[in-house]
């Protein structure tokens, strides 16, 4: 019999840390530490927990990731998502443990480049959690050339719901529905929209990934009027509730969709965006 081989996972409490140690859980032995058990902001702290499991992998998903968050709280944000990543990077590469980590697309926000967007572009993201993002992809790589840093897009999940997790697409919606409203969504906004689990699904792939940075989620060819109109058409709900925001970014149009054909030459597949929203709203 294999041993089985030990997943070290951070933010283990949050929406992606906690469906990957659940899914993971019988094929690995999980190691999800609280905060009081290892301070990622505590290179020592993370050394400690390091030398005593040995994980095989480290899956960095800890953060502070809400846009409006940072802004209020930029060195409490810098010192999680910058210098944590760095030090979960650096412990690894001590340890030879494969290091995965939670990039986003909100490095990407600020763009002119009205096309999805690759993985070598030059970029300058134009709110504070991108740039934070942005950096913490270059210390990781700076400190552990080896390192992967998968940049994700907006995820959701009508699998599994949790009280007390931050909205999502799905659950923004799906209580609108219940109601006469008018439904309003820009044309001047174009991102990718995942499931979470492909997320998880696809994470064990990532583990024979080169270091580097990957685009890691859904593409996306649609506005987010157009992405919901083919979710409405797809599903046989009222497309006449559905009305277009001319407006909201007409000035700076949104662009965050991701190019994915580094990943997928490299074997890692996601669905469209519309499509996997159809047959996770049939669920």
């Amino acid at each position: 019999m294999m041993e089985r081989k030990t997943m070290l996972v951070t933010g283990a409490s949050g929406f992606l840390g906690s469906r990957i140690a659940a899914f993971y859980r019988e094929k690995y032995d999980i190691c999800a530490p609280a905060h009081g058990k290892m301070d990622i902001t505590d290179r020592d702290s993370v050394e400690s927990v390091f030398a005593r499991i040995r994980p095989d992998y480290a899956v960095h998903c800890a953060a502070i990731s809400d846009i409006a968050t940072c802004a209020e709280a930029p060195e409490l944000s810098w010192k999680i998502n910058v210098d944590g990543s760095r030090n979960l990077a650096e412990v690894s590469a001590r340890y030879g443990t494969k290091c995965i980590l939670s990039s986003s697309d909100q490095v990407y926000f600020g763009s002119t480049l009205q096309k999805p967007h690759s993985e070598d572009e030059d970029l300058q993201p134009g709110n504070l959690y991108g740039r934070e993002k942005k950096m913490a992809e270059e210390e990781c790589l700076r400190v552990n050339p080896d390192c992967v840093l998968l940049r994700l897009s907006w995820m959701y999940d009508v699998r599994v719901i949790r009280p007390q997790e931050h909205g999502d697409f799905f659950r923004g919606l799906i209580p609108k529905l219940e109601t006469a409203e008018l439904l309003e969504y820009p044309v001047h906004d174009m991102r990718g929209i995942t499931d979470v689990n492909e997320v998880v699904c696809n994470l064990e792939k990532a583990f024979a990934l080169k270091g580097g940075v990957y685009n890691f989620g859904s593409p996306n060819d649609r506005n987010m009027y157009e992405t919901v109109l083919a979710l409405f058409r797809g599903m046989g709900w009222d497309t006449a509730r559905l009305v277009k925001n001319e407006e909201r970014y007409a000035s700076e149009p949104r662009n965050l969709c991701m190019d994915l054909r580094k990943l997928e030459e490299n074997g890692i597949y996601f669905q469209p965006t519309v499509g996997a929203l159809i047959q996770n709203g049939r669920r």
